[in-house]
């Protein structure tokens, strides 16, 4: 605004640019500005963001995937990891993503990463049980 206000008094643009310690350009981008808008023009406008890469219903049908939880019977594995999601992804909608931009979808869905407790292959149901109720013997 200072440097408008002095060239708007006959200040030389090179002047007055200088005096707000400006460049030249800047100067003649902010008249432009406050020729199209007044003060309001002045202000700085955020600049716009890329478009996302998934659309809502893509990102819909990614939470009920993985709200759904993998298969084992059809050969799944036990948890979804970020190259599973992206493999998905790639296979449904055939857009390609890397784990890091999935994390960030995953984290703007709400979603959050957790990991299960690990289960040993051969881990006996009675003796879990047992072990429950208090007993250490196992059958």
């Amino acid at each position: 605004m200072l440097a408008i206000a002095s060239a708007l008094e006959g200040m030389s643009r090179a002047d007055a640019a200088r005096t707000a310690g400006i460049e030249c350009q800047s100067l003649r981008d902010a008249v432009l500005r406050f020729n199209a808008a007044g003060l309001a023009g002045l202000v700085d406008r955020p600049y716009g963001r890329r478009p996302e890469r998934l659309t809502d219903g893509e990102q819909a049908a990614l939470v009920g995937h993985v709200l759904r939880g993998p298969d084992p019977e059809r050969g799944e594995l036990s948890t979804w990891t970020l190259p599973d999601l992206c493999r998905f992804i790639e296979a449904r909608f055939n857009k390609t993503m890397c784990p890091q931009s999935m994390s960030r979808v995953v984290r703007r869905l709400g979603l959050s990463r957790q990991k299960p407790r690990p289960v040993h292959p051969q881990r006996s149901a009675k003796a879990a049980e047992a072990f429950a109720k208090g007993g250490s013997s196992l059958p």
